[in-house]
């Protein structure tokens, strides 16, 4: 694929189309890699982007209890005294 290199204002920048920024799932940010004679433009992701959302769905559909207990019967708590 080819795409110009445009003028913006002091700089100049290249313009990625709509289905490669869809595609990658390019939103604001990306990072750049300078690496070995190329450019890489790397989407940056959010990993935890929306959890406070997934948290509230889960509470509501009662989907947010423990799989395991949290205390196991054989801990001597009396070793970490």
């Amino acid at each position: 694929m080819e795409t110009a290199i445009i003028k913006i204002g002091n700089s100049k920048g290249l313009r990625l189309s709509k289905a490669i920024l869809e595609k990658y799932n390019i939103n604001e940010k990306v990072e750049i890699i300078l690496e070995k004679g190329r450019i890489i433009l790397k989407p940056i992701e959010k990993p935890r982007q929306d959890w406070d959302k997934a948290f509230q769905k889960m509470h509501l559909e009662n989907d947010d209890q423990l799989l395991i207990n949290d205390v196991f019967d054989s801990e001597k708590f009396e070793e970490w005294k």
